[in-house]
């Protein structure tokens, strides 16, 4: 809207002046935007550490995002896996890519650690956010299993009723250790 349209609105007040917001990425755009930050780094022959770190978590958000939708999560977390997708990785990636190689992977630069390094922590964080968003959303769904099982127990089967709603709550995992290397590759 330019100057004259805004004097041209004081005329009229049945218009009301309404911000203009983006739409919000469907799923084919988060796709895209994964497909793109996958090629990125296939096409940048970056360390194994960096394509290894970012093929798992453009993994986990292709697993996680299709199950947000049913449940029930807040949208705070929702944003952060779309988020994730669409602009923190690939901006992330971004950012080391501009450097050349033996440059980035040799120099330090923070606190004594090389850029390669710092990648490696933040790619570790995202990481962990979008594994424990999808560790809570199983968590979500084997508690409604077992929720299922107690009332059907309690519904045809009076007599197991009670040993079903005596049965302890099984215990949280453990949390994953951080005491690895920087570089450890994890699972592989």
């Amino acid at each position: 809207m330019g100057l004259i349209d805004w004097f041209k609105s004081l005329d009229d007040p049945s218009e009301p002046l309404a911000p203009v917001v983006p739409a919000a990425p469907t799923p084919a755009d988060i796709n895209t935007a994964l497909t793109q930050v996958e090629s990125l780094v296939a096409q940048s022959h970056v360390h194994t550490a960096i394509s290894f770190r970012t093929g798992r978590i453009t993994a986990r958000l292709r697993e996680t995002l299709p199950r947000m939708d049913t449940t029930g999560f807040t949208s705070s977390d929702h944003y952060s896996l779309i988020a994730t997708a669409t602009n923190y990785l690939p901006e992330t990636l971004s950012h080391y890519l501009r450097l050349p190689r033996d440059w980035a992977d040799s120099r330090p630069i923070d606190r004594g650690r090389t850029s390669l390094l710092v990648l490696v922590d933040q790619l570790d964080l995202l990481w962990d956010t979008v594994d424990g968003i999808y560790d809570a959303i199983l968590r979500r769904d084997a508690e409604a299993l077992v929720a299922q099982g107690r009332f059907l127990a309690e519904r045809f089967d009076p007599s197991r009723a009670a040993s079903v709603a005596s049965t302890p709550a099984p215990a949280p995992a453990p949390a994953p250790s951080t005491s690895a290397g920087l570089l450890d590759l994890g699972d592989l």
